[in-house]
């Protein structure tokens, strides 16, 4: 694959930070139009996702820069380079620091939280397909040894892939980054056709959590765990790395989301439904007669 996609004089323009622009420029311009489709401010809804961009990739950064630190005080250039780390870590500390700051400025500015998770869950999985379009073409988060079988593995021959990601060259992996760019942008899609039908604010924002925690999961198993945060816990011994752990709190978060409006409409029953009484009425019934069935009816 190709790490650099072309070169400006001696500036180097990476695939992966390139292609993951690109996203996000297609993000930003799908929220304006989610975000319509929500019923919700597109002016703040449009800030909201600068401020949390800028938030995302400034804790990313600052994370590296304090890790880093001793090594950067010594070879202040190395600053320069830090563009091209991509670990999980810094994508759930970027991630933390943009829904932290999304949250405080819907609060902050009046924004109907159901409604403004609902317009920007298209969007962020449309950006995250791109942004693994991007590692797929730069070789970061790479897959398994795919062996000589597998027609659509890759082989990175670029030495740049091995010394920005740690990729293995020469050897045939599987494209798991394809893998997760279809289930994420299969995701977006649904998204987008369940957005205007859906009725109770937060369903598709339940959904797309859930969605994303299922494709991280299960695209996991064909990820190469050098470099994936592996963590021991109890007696699993390792069986789950960082980003599974992170996608099952993902389903269980949409689980909740949805089961809250579930449990919402199962307590309050038909009856409680704000249109309800208004259809009894418009059919010339009672509710405080009910029908026996009979043709009758008792007080």
């Amino acid at each position: 694959m190709h790490p650099v996609l072309f070169h400006i004089g001696a500036v180097v323009i990476p695939s992966y930070g390139a292609v993951t622009a690109l996203g996000v420029l297609l993000a930003l311009g799908l929220v304006l139009r989610t975000a319509r489709m929500a019923g919700v401010d597109t002016g703040k809804v449009w800030n909201l996702c600068i401020l949390s961009l800028f938030a995302a990739l400034a804790a990313a950064r600052l994370l590296l820069v304090v890790v880093n630190w001793s090594t950067l005080r010594l070879h202040p250039a190395w600053l320069l380079e830090l563009a091209m780390v991509h670990h999980p870590l810094l994508a759930a500390t970027g991630a933390l620091a943009g829904a932290g700051c999304a949250l405080w400025y819907a609060r902050h500015n009046r924004l109907p939280l159901g409604a403004t998770a609902d317009a920007l869950a298209p969007p962020l999985a449309l950006g995250l397909a791109f942004e693994q379009l991007g590692a797929l073409a730069s070789g970061s988060g790479y897959g398994v040894e795919a062996g000589t079988g597998l027609r659509w593995a890759v082989t990175y021959t670029n030495p740049l892939a091995d010394l920005w990601s740690g990729t293995p060259l020469g050897i045939p992996l599987h494209p798991v980054q394809a893998y997760a760019a279809l289930a994420f942008l299969t995701l977006a899609l649904f998204l987008l056709v369940w957005l205007p039908a859906e009725h109770r604010k937060g369903d598709v924002a339940g959904l797309g959590l859930m969605g994303a925690g299922t494709a991280i999961y299960i695209t996991e198993l064909w990820r190469d765990p050098e470099g994936r945060g592996a963590k021991l816990i109890g007696a699993l011994h390792g069986a789950l790395d960082g980003p599974q752990i992170a996608a099952v709190l993902l389903v269980i978060a949409g689980a909740l989301v949805l089961r809250e409006r579930v449990s919402s409409a199962t307590v309050g029953g038909p009856a409680s439904h704000p249109f309800h009484d208004e259809t009894v009425k418009r059919m010339g019934q009672h509710t405080s007669r009910p029908d026996t069935g009979d043709g009758t009816a008792h007080e």
